[in-house]
């Protein structure tokens, strides 16, 4: 997952909107990198645009739904669900309605539609990734629902459902892993109780239901002239009241709504803008819970726009001391990264230890010692110059040189006894020995230091 990906082309779909009723025309293209999930309203005069993000979320009654101004767009979650499965970062979705195609009620068509355009990653991009670093979690003060996120070193969704009826009482399902979702999750349809229409009536909701996009779950008693009036409602053909059941069709699966739950989960999460590491256990989850947790990790995203690396200290480094002096020619006191814990394609991970026994200290300052942000600039740029290094054949043959530093920014001090984490990855391609990276150094998860700069490969002589 380090690369940014978005469609190979484009696809259409065309179906009945769930609350309008409207004939909807939905169209996925190609996005360029790092411009994320975006949507546009074509019916509209001024074909308005709106990111999919949890900021924008108003409304959760029977979907969810986004809106900015007079743009308003809902019914989101099953393509936004089909979208984070398949890893898609970047993409530009065109809809000439209020809301997305109900379709069968799952995201089956959506994920059909994903395999048949093709993915395909682009390059020079470095996937944004939500990393739990501590338990997060929302509970709904009227339903008690609650969604929780622990730490894991893998995205995977625990969900429990419960309702007050015999035909639908307790159900569970789960994935480990989003390889699993088109198979097991993406099939699976929404569901309602019959109990349920005709207030979803009167709300002005669910227009274009019927018994192909959903499951319809009869579980208390109603006469036959109730029942008929229902469907008169909808236009749906008079169905005669028989025993509790489902009424619209056999299961796909015996634990289909919970499995339908859990792709509104994905769904709803996927308005983070991030991809997650980390595990989710839902109780009694709904678009509302599920978009509240959403807002609160777009307000911890705020907080620190950059993401400070896992930093395991019981994990072997990949590069020790030893290995780093074999491939820069700096040494004490200027040797100034003790060990790389991470090297991408693009990107490096260095861990600095600062101890007041370095001799800069005497000088920078003896009453109060703090490290030279020069000094922070320097490590920061050893860490990159051992990513460029670590792609050739014979690393030791060459030197790294500072071409160009601009952008820098201190953000707080840095002093004896805190650990710094540099992060540097590279903003371009490497050309003619030279690259573009920028770099950023974390103590205690908060950035310290951040810069742009440029630098050289040189062959020794």
């Amino acid at each position: 997952m380090a690369t940014q990906k978005t469609l190979k082309s484009s696809f259409e779909l065309k179906g009945k909107g769930l609350h309008t009723g409207l004939e909807i025309e939905i169209k996925f293209h190609p996005a360029a990198p790092s411009t994320g999930i975006r949507i546009k309203r074509t019916d509209l005069e001024a074909k308005p645009e709106i990111s999919a993000l949890a900021d924008y979320v108003t409304d959760t009654n029977r979907g969810t739904m986004l809106k900015r101004g007079e743009f308003q767009v809902s019914t989101i979650e099953h393509a936004m669900a089909a979208l984070y499965a398949s890893e898609i970062d970047n993409c530009l979705i065109e809809v000439n309605a209020p809301e997305f195609p109900i379709l069968d009620g799952s995201a089956k068509y959506y994920m059909e539609g994903i395999r048949q355009a093709g993915i395909e990653e682009q390059p020079m991009t470095e996937k944004d990734v939500f990393v739990v670093r501590k338990r997060m979690e929302y509970v709904h003060p009227e339903t008690g629902a609650k969604i929780v996120l622990l730490p894991d070193n893998k995205f995977s969704v625990d969900v429990h459902i419960g309702y007050d009826s015999p035909i639908l009482s307790n159900q569970f399902a789960s994935i480990d892993s989003l390889d699993e979702f088109e198979k097991e999750i993406a099939g699976a349809r929404t569901f309602v109780f019959v109990r349920e229409i005709e207030p979803l009536l009167k709300q002005n909701l669910i227009k274009g239901g019927d018994l192909k996009n959903a499951i319809v779950i009869y579980d208390r008693r109603m006469e036959q002239e109730e029942f008929d009036k229902l469907a008169d409602m909808m236009n749906q053909p008079h169905l005669k009241v028989g025993e509790f059941g489902i009424i619209s069709g056999d299961l796909k699966f015996d634990n289909e709504p919970a499995r339908h739950k859990l792709l509104d989960v994905i769904g709803d999460l996927a308005l983070t803008g991030k991809h997650i590491q980390g595990k989710v256990i839902a109780n009694y989850p709904g678009h509302k819970v599920n978009t509240e947790l959403a807002k609160y990790i777009r307000k911890e995203i705020k907080k620190q726009e950059v993401q400070a690396p896992v930093y395991d200290e019981t994990v072997p480094p990949v590069l020790d001391t030893v290995a780093i002096r074999k491939m820069l020619p700096h040494r004490w006191p200027f040797l100034m990264v003790d060990k790389i814990i991470e090297i991408r394609e693009r990107s490096i991970v260095g861990v600095k230890n600062i101890t007041v026994n370095e001799t800069l200290f005497m000088g920078h300052f003896p009453d109060e010692p703090v490290m030279p942000g020069v000094l922070l600039v320097e490590a920061m740029a050893q860490t990159g110059g051992l990513l460029m290094l670590s792609q050739l054949d014979e690393p030791e043959r060459y030197s790294t040189y500072f071409m160009k530093i601009d952008n820098v920014k201190f953000r707080q001090k840095v002093v004896p006894g805190d650990t710094v984490v540099f992060h540097v990855s590279l903003v371009d391609e490497i050309r003619r020995g030279i690259a573009t990276m920028r770099g950023y150094a974390f103590v205690g998860g908060l950035i310290t230091t951040e810069a742009e700069f440029m630098a050289q490969i040189v062959k020794n002589k």
